[in-house]
């Protein structure tokens, strides 16, 4: 998760303008305040010369009645009764490309129509329409300074920009006819805080970005990020071979993640313990057969209301230590994956924060890149290694724990659990039933060893956070191998099969649920964000996606019994 970003929101009069001369490009101008910075080139108005911006504290407004951009100064009156101080008028008409002049504003415009007014309507207009519509003066000072103070505080507020000087350098110096012809310009970022620079490639784009790269350190220093993406709405692929490709800027503080705080320290402690704490109540749930009477009504009862003496669970907290200590060694298994992955590529990682479940022990952990990643291999990389390191471990447990439950010697550690908890994974079903056998299986209740529990709910965690959705790693690993666009297809499909229920039995809604507060939103691009990742590591992705359906699909009744996977009917 990339660090975040403040969000632009003005409020002004709803004024009703006369569309005469006012084309789509004027009005463009108007709302993007920044286009005035960026086509002058030094914070000078766009419209007539004169400086604005420069502070912060100059703004633009319209002269309601007539047809007239008005730029106000910083000394000047806001409202703009008293306008002799400096401040100029632009006729509406230059916007429509005729010829006009700029002349001083004096008191005698405020309130009158020109000669230029008669263009746009006739003073004898019908009664039920104004011919003057209000200024922001007329809705009283109090709304006037509100208005002025909120342009001020977003202005203040929102994301450096790239600073237009800059701009010009870097097209004068960086690219070329030997790099990147720039042949236009288009705003960069979630928040158009950037620029971006659509042309042609001159070379090979892997060639060209690494000596735009290294040039744009020389000439910026430590000030800018440079993206190459893929150019946007495209009409063709690049003669080269592959996507045609656009140039990004960003600044460092703006695109790079933020450290991570004292409170997501705190947080990520709190969060952990409380796993400590579910890991512990799943292996004390785990041995249901030797809880107390009243403590198995409490949990299996839905019209259970008062709680038992929680006195009563202390003696079997021992015995469900070794199932807890294995549930919080496959989490962080999983995580050191992630961490070693990312060490030689020399991406940060932010502190893992642990999500507390009572059925599985843990849904996984939230890990944030607290670096840009290079390019879309790293991110497949470091997105799979992790889940992948988990599920070794978990299989491991699972088959010895499988083991252990036939073998004899090891009866005083079995526990007893339902047959039906082998139905909620065809894969591991298929597999538990082949190492125990019918007999074991087609059963009301089947002995198995404490791993088998500590495999299956690792297995299960590590295949949720391997569906293609958001910035899930499988959702991180689709991205970086097959593109944006075909993690909307998968994760699309993915909330679909969640919400039917083909996917996760119970535990759909609630991981559903999870994703769409916490994980829902994809991961930022890469540095090189065009680059393909090779065939080895897309079919990577695509097998643990299909391992990942074979063990969250449950097995059906009939599949079941014909299987021989759980008691499912008695005669």
């Amino acid at each position: 998760m990339m660090g975040t970003l403040a969000s632009y929101s003005f409020s002004t009069p709803n004024f009703r303008l006369r569309s005469g001369h006012f084309d789509d490009n004027f009005r463009e101008r108007v709302r993007g305040f920044d286009s005035y910075r960026k086509k002058s080139g030094s914070g000078s108005c766009h419209l007539c010369g004169g400086r604005m911006f420069s502070n912060k504290r100059e703004y633009i407004t319209f002269r309601k009645n007539s047809t007239k951009v008005w730029c106000f100064g910083e000394n000047n009156d806001r409202d703009g009764v008293n306008s002799n101080d400096g401040s100029k008028e632009v006729e509406s008409s230059e916007m429509g490309g005729q010829d006009s002049s700029v002349a001083t504003a004096s008191p005698e415009d405020n309130g009158e129509r020109t000669a230029e007014d008669s263009e746009f309507g006739s003073d004898n207009s019908p009664a039920s329409i104004s011919s003057k519509p209000p200024t922001i003066s007329s809705l009283g000072p109090a709304y006037s300074n509100f208005q002025v103070d909120s342009f001020k505080l977003l202005e203040l507020l929102g994301p450096e920009k790239v600073d237009p000087s800059d701009i010009k350098l870097i097209k004068d110096k960086l690219f070329g006819y030997s790099t990147f012809w720039v042949t236009k310009e288009e705003i960069f970022g979630d928040l158009g805080e950037g620029v971006l620079f659509l042309g042609n490639l001159r070379g090979a784009r892997e060639d060209v970005f690494a000596k735009l790269q290294n040039q744009l350190a020389e000439i910026t220093g430590d000030k800018y990020n440079l993206f190459m993406v893929e150019e946007p709405n495209a009409e063709g692929a690049d003669p080269r071979g592959g996507p045609r490709v656009s140039f990004g800027l960003l600044r460092k503080e703006v695109s790079e993640p933020g450290p991570t705080t004292l409170w997501q320290y705190v947080i990520a402690m709190l969060l952990f313990l409380l796993t400590v704490g579910s890991s512990v109540e799943l292996g004390i749930a785990s041995q249901i057969n030797r809880l107390p009477p009243e403590v198995v009504k409490y949990f299996t009862d839905p019209n259970a209301v008062e709680p038992p003496d929680m006195q009563l669970l202390f003696p079997f907290v021992d015995s469900a230590l070794p199932l807890a200590y294995g549930i919080l060694g496959i989490l962080l298994f999983h995580e050191l994956g992630h961490f070693i992955a990312a060490f030689p590529k020399k991406v940060k990682l932010s502190i893992p924060f642990f999500i507390p479940n009572i059925t599985l022990g843990s849904f996984g952990a939230i890990t944030q890149f607290k670096s840009i990643l290079p390019d879309r291999s790293t991110k497949v990389d470091i997105s799979l290694a992790g889940p992948f390191a988990g599920a070794i471990l978990s299989f491991s447990m699972f088959i010895v724990g499988l083991l252990l439950s036939s073998n004899p010697a090891a009866t005083e550690d079995l526990i007893q659990v339902p047959s039906m908890l082998f139905q909620g994974s065809l894969l591991l079903g298929l597999i538990s039933r082949a190492t125990l056998g019918y007999a074991a299986m087609h059963a009301a209740t089947v002995s198995i060893h404490p791993l088998v529990i500590a495999g299956w709910c690792g297995l299960t965690t590590t295949a949720f956070n391997l569906l293609p959705v958001g910035s899930l790693d499988g959702g991180r690993a689709v991205q970086g191998a097959f593109g944006k666009s075909a993690l909307i297809g998968f994760g699309l499909t993915t909330y679909a099969f969640l919400g039917l229920g083909v996917l996760g039995g119970p535990l759909s809604l609630p991981w559903g649920l999870y994703v769409l507060i916490c994980q829902r939103a994809p991961e930022k691009p890469c540095l090189n964000d065009v680059t393909e990742v090779g065939t080895w590591r897309q079919a990577a992705v695509m097998t643990a996606i299909f391992l990942v359906v074979l063990t969250l699909v449950p097995v059906w009744d009939e599949l079941a019994e014909e299987l021989g996977i759980g008691l499912v009917s008695t005669f």
